[in-house]
């Protein structure tokens, strides 16, 4: 069982909240239908203040209050999202954390960088979506040099897998075999087919920016809690 916070008691509707079962004004409404139980005693009064170690029902289903964490990892090369998965994971990273979390989109095992990960299932749902346009920039390390040309075919488009494919936002940067790449979606995977296409190789794919966050201050293998007005950015396309 997850450790209880130092808070001795909490609102019926806050504790609720806290699980993401729902939002407190959702939690109201239950309790006024009577779906919610305290220690299996209907819970008949708005603004109830129980114990964290009283067992909460929401029509029989139990209510665990968790707290919200948003949680910025620098991924090191080598480590998989996959919490079930042998050898290195990026849990191992986050051991001091008890909570539950899930990454938000994908990131593979020889690529390394920025990933975001909660357990507030809303945002989750909303950050993963394929309806979201949020931008993410990442440094492309090649085997060898990147023409002008080659910027300017990625840009126009390649025929990938029967569909016709291009990045609008390609640039190199100061080493004639890197460049940093623009997109507003999670297909990451599709990096190694295009420049295969144009026979270049990728040596190391790094994610540098996932919408307003950067890796300034967060070394390779380190993470850090979001500050809440990133916390509040990030929710803003909830709206």
């Amino acid at each position: 069982m997850k450790k209880k916070s130092n808070i001795k008691s909490i609102r019926i509707n806050k504790f609720i909240a806290l699980s993401g079962f729902c939002s407190r004004k959702q939690a109201d409404n239950l309790i006024t239908k009577g779906k919610v139980k305290i220690n299996g005693k209907r819970c008949s009064k708005l603004g109830l203040m129980i114990s964290l170690n009283d067992l909460v029902t929401v029509d029989g289903i139990s209510i665990i209050p968790e707290k919200k964490q948003y949680i910025l990892l620098n991924k090191p090369k080598g480590f998989s999202i996959k919490s079930n998965m042998k050898g290195k994971t990026i849990f191992n990273l986050l051991k001091k954390i008890e909570e539950k979390l899930f990454p938000v989109g994908d990131l593979d095992d020889d690529m390394s960088g920025l990933l975001l990960l909660t357990n507030d299932n809303k945002l989750l749902e909303k950050l993963i979506s394929p309806s979201l346009k949020l931008k993410k920039i990442y440094s492309i390390i090649l085997d060898k040099a990147i023409s002008k040309n080659d910027i300017e075919t990625i840009k126009s488009g390649l025929a990938i897998d029967n569909k016709k494919i291009s990045i609008e936002k390609v640039k190199k940067l100061e080493n004639d075999n890197e460049v940093g790449v623009e997109i507003n979606s999670d297909e990451n995977k599709i990096f190694k087919k295009i420049f295969k296409k144009i026979n270049l190789k990728i040596i190391k794919l790094d994610r540098v920016m996932i919408g307003p966050l950067t890796k300034k201050d967060l070394p390779r293998g380190k993470w850090r809690s979001l500050k809440e007005n990133e916390i509040r950015n990030l929710k803003s396309f909830l709206n």
